[in-house]
């Protein structure tokens, strides 16, 4: 069981990462150790007042470094969504003077990679290189950052790969799921209700101009910060640092302008059904907006999805052991919302019992958890956050966990005190965070499955009232 399920209301797993170009994404803090996350941060600032971030680590002769953006798909302008990603997957099809395949042969020579990607909150340009070979990748990691052309031939085959993405969506069971499940607690308004890459429509009208636009609000030292970890000296990479970057002046357009969020509210408890004939299995999405902003509550909020992740995968829960699979659970942390979301996949005969046994544990999770329960969720958070980082490689983990100390204002300590603080979580603390963030008589349920199966069983449960919801209604543009 995976019991960090983020970002399903975004469905980044299902379209963004379609794209070639979504590489090491910008993640939540979620990974590190005490022991190894604990670096050395040298912070600077270069001449036009790009702040630039330095931790030397020399296991390896390689460097890695992220030119990270502090604008994402969150602001995309309305009627354009799926801007900033594909800003970010444009910036290395043409440069300066260089075409896309130039800029492409010129990184096989370095034996580089450079990629741009998008997340919600940020946008990030990444160069992982040979030490020895940084000193010429650093002039096309500038152009590709400060200098992209956005030419329409690469423009155009972008398009048309994300409207297959999207087309494809349409027959996927999750990809329906999530985005059901996101109109229904944001709105029809809301910037979350449309996947990162955008909808069919805004992807058609986005321009080589409007990308060229974006790019001069968003992409600017004064909104991004430079990491750069690996095998180098502060005080030499720095001038290189300087050569490249320190003359970068900011575009003469205004910055992004971001919409105001529409206030959070809660709903009735809604059930939203959509018909996929014959679907051998119902997909099933339960649970809401939490908060606007809950990073105050970060660790009690890691301990009682731990402990909701271990209820729902538990022996004793017979019905979702027996006739589901795939029961995740998790909250999506970002700086617009929180939202929580528990999903699972059922048998179609045994949806209604599937769907009962989730909110029936959700609801117990309100009403109180034992503090023994609180005490082995601790623990198991405690042993695994090691071994969660060390899986991943040293280096491309250190530069996220550096991406998220600067995109969500975290303490350079916050990885060496992760761990004493889930520790220090108190039982008040996570029943808090229960009652403040999962709200029993307010959740949203959204199954996906065949209904003539599952339809009759569903409304016997009583559990609230049903609509039923069109494949077509979910794709269609955020109003």
């Amino acid at each position: 069981m995976n019991k960090r399920f983020v970002s399903t209301v975004l469905v980044a797993a299902v379209l963004a990462a379609a794209s070639s170009h979504a590489r090491n994404r910008i993640q939540r803090p979620d990974a590190g150790s005490s022991a190894t996350m604990t670096p050395v941060i040298l912070k600077r600032q270069l001449s036009n007042g790009l702040p630039v971030w330095i931790v030397e680590q020399h296991e390896l002769p390689v460097v890695q470094m992220s030119l990270l953006v502090l604008t994402g798909a969150d602001a995309d302008p309305r009627g354009r969504y799926g801007i900033a990603s594909l800003t970010s997957a444009m910036l290395t099809e043409g440069a300066g003077s260089r075409s896309g395949v130039e800029i492409a042969d010129a990184l096989d020579a370095l034996v580089a990679n450079l990629s741009g990607s998008s997340a919600a909150d940020s946008s990030s340009l990444q160069l992982y290189v040979p030490v020895g070979r940084l000193a010429d990748a650093l002039p096309l990691m500038a152009d590709v950052s400060q200098r992209p052309t956005f030419p329409k031939e690469a423009l155009e085959t972008l398009r048309q790969q994300r409207l297959v993405t999207l087309r494809n969506a349409r027959g996927d069971p999750d990809a329906i799921a999530a985005l059901t499940f996101a109109r229904a607690v944001y709105g029809p308004s809301h910037r979350s209700t449309a996947s990162l890459i955008g909808t069919a429509d805004s992807i058609k009208a986005l321009t080589p101009e409007a990308l060229h636009d974006f790019h001069g609000a968003a992409y600017r030292p004064g909104n991004s910060t430079l990491i750069v970890v690996g095998d180098v000296v502060s005080d030499r990479v720095l001038p290189l640092l300087e050569t490249h970057f320190g003359k970068w002046q900011p575009a003469s357009v205004n910055g992004v302008v971001r919409e105001p969020a529409p206030a959070l509210h809660k709903s009735p408890r809604q059930l939203m059904l959509v018909d996929v004939p014959g679907a051998p299995q119902s997909r099933i999405l339960i649970g809401g907006v939490a908060a606007s902003s809950s990073m105050s509550d970060f660790f009690p909020i890691q301990v009682l999805n731990t402990v909701v992740g271990s209820r729902l995968s538990s022996d004793q829960n017979r019905t979702l052991r027996d006739y589901t699979a795939g029961v995740r659970s998790g909250f999506d942390m970002r700086k617009s919302a929180t939202s929580f979301v528990a999903a699972a996949a059922a048998q179609a005969d045994k949806t209604a019992e599937s769907v009962r046994a989730l909110v029936d544990e959700l609801t117990r999770m309100v009403k109180g958890i034992p503090a023994d329960e609180l005490v082995r969720a601790k623990d198991d958070i405690a042993r695994s956050f090691p071994k969660t980082f060390e899986a991943t490689g040293r280096i491309s983990s250190r530069l996220r966990a550096l991406e998220s100390l600067v995109v969500y204002g975290l303490p350079d300590d916050y990885y060496a005190s992760y761990v004493p603080a889930i520790l220090a979580v108190r039982p008040i603390d996570v029943q808090r965070a229960a009652q403040q963030y999962m709200h029993p008589d307010h959740l949203t349920i959204v199954i996906v499955g065949d209904r003539k199966t599952i339809e009759p069983s569903i409304r016997a449960l009583n559990l609230g009232s049903i609509k039923d919801v069109n494949i077509d209604d979910v794709f269609a543009p955020a109003k």
